[in-house]
């Protein structure tokens, strides 16, 4: 009964499918290499589903060209950020600390270019991400914009800037490490800098990768990761080892297919990197009544411990505790909303959905979106023994005994106020209601 416990920790597949991805190298939205990355995808779920095909859709494309910040003393080591227009900048410098909202409130930044850090000090009571420190710089009138990591080890971060509606940011926007940004901050704040971008930009295509399993009913169950990489690494963390724990989840899934009480449809997005393009789409595309709902892998595998978002839908905490007391494997749940991975685009109008990471050390990202994130900071155990618990997790999502009820979009909303996340997706353009 119980033989898919071992089979699964000692597969392949999943494992053999993450070092297909990132020997792709570069699988930025919209490049050949994110569509043989999802072609590799759509193949290897077909090994173990009814049926896989891609779904492609029209993106804003944008290409790495040359980036620099100069200083009087010469240019120092940065990284364009995706989406940044081209253009370039020469004006005074502003270390603007951490780019907390009253930062901003309390310093002139207008027709400066301004620097911001990439994790928040432990007091302050929510997380910021990029794009909304970027977009309180644009509202203040800043003409460029610095982004510098928080973490160590000569790495600039990369990460996207632009909206919906207008996907190219509006100012030039650049990513330095930890330690160039202490340099230009002990040395030129106050001083004039140059700041320069060239991209190519123009349209471009992306796809989605489909399979299911599983009798054929009316509702689905959507187990979810993205396919794209930032194009500076081999994207192992974020988010290959959350591909390739669809690909496990569905070989274990294949030889239980007689568990499954409701539809599993494997959902592998593209264009996540850039403002979660396509869940957007698919999102956009379905009926989203009809999910049950979502289970999403971003950031699985980086630690042992499984990080489970709830999104305030407490019967999917309650689930992902008692599959972890089962296997007494350790597992965190966080009822707090997070909008920011793929299932977002579903949470936002109230289909119960997870966001399945892994607790790490320190604050944000680690080495995810720099040149660090590659296959050896990974562990081929950490994927085994988790791929059993989501598998598990899966079962238990799609059988009959199970139901979680959809929330309202103004229960979405309130809690969203009530945690402060409202004014931050207002100024990035990502509030829908």
């Amino acid at each position: 009964m119980n033989d898919w416990i071992g089979t699964t920790f000692t597969s392949d597949t999943g494992w053999t499918h993450l070092e297909t991805l990132v020997d792709v190298r570069n699988r930025m939205a919209g490049t050949p290499g994110e569509r043989e990355a999802a072609e590799a995808t759509r193949d290897a779920l077909a090994s173990h589903c009814e049926d896989a095909w891609l779904d492609e859709f029209d993106i804003q494309g944008w290409e790495r060209g040359d980036s620099a910040v100069e200083t009087p003393a010469g240019d120092e080591n940065c990284i364009a950020l995706p989406r940044s227009p081209s253009g370039s900048v020469t004006a005074p410098f502003v270390d603007l600390g951490y780019g907390l909202p009253s930062d901003f409130e309390e310093t002139d930044v207008e027709g400066k270019v301004v620097m911001v850090a990439s994790d928040v000090p432990n007091w302050y009571d929510r997380y910021l991400h990029r794009r909304e420190k970027y977009y309180h710089a644009v509202e203040a009138g800043a003409a460029g914009f610095v982004y510098r990591n928080h973490v160590e080890g000569c790495l600039p971060p990369t990460g996207s800037v632009g909206t919906s509606d207008d996907p190219i940011g509006d100012v030039p926007a650049i990513g330095v490490s930890k330690e160039v940004g202490a340099r230009l901050a002990r040395r030129w704040d106050g001083e004039e800098l140059a700041l320069s971008v060239s991209a190519d930009i123009g349209d471009a295509r992306s796809q989605n990768v489909h399979a299911v399993l599983g009798p054929d009913t009316d509702e689905e169950v959507l187990v979810t990761s993205h396919v794209d990489a930032h194009d500076i690494a081999e994207g192992a963390m974020d988010n290959g080892a959350g591909t390739a724990m669809v690909v496990e989840v569905a070989r274990a899934l294949a030889a239980r297919e007689a568990d499954l009480d409701t539809r599993v449809h494997f959902v592998c997005f593209g264009a996540e990197e850039v403002g979660l393009t396509g869940s957007e789409y698919d999102a956009a595309n379905r009926d989203r009544d009809a999910i049950r709902t979502v289970l999403n892998f971003d950031g699985v595998v980086r630690g042992r411990t499984l990080r489970f978002l709830t999104h305030g839908f407490d019967v999917l905490g309650d689930a992902a505790t008692e599959v972890g007391d089962r296997f007494d494997h350790p597992v965190s749940v966080t009822p707090e909303m997070g909008p920011h991975s793929d299932h977002w685009p579903y949470v936002e109008y109230g289909v119960p959905g997870y966001h399945v990471a892994s607790e790490t050390e320190g604050a944000g990202r680690g080495w995810g979106h720099t040149h660090a994130d590659t296959l050896d900071k990974l562990d081929v155990r950490d994927l085994r023994e988790q791929a059993i618990l989501l598998t598990e997790l899966a079962v238990h999502l799609a059988s009959d005994n199970f139901s979680v009820a959809h929330a309202s979009e103004a229960d979405v909303a309130a809690q969203l106020e009530d945690e402060d996340l409202a004014e931050g997706m207002k100024i990035t353009g990502d509030w829908p209601y």
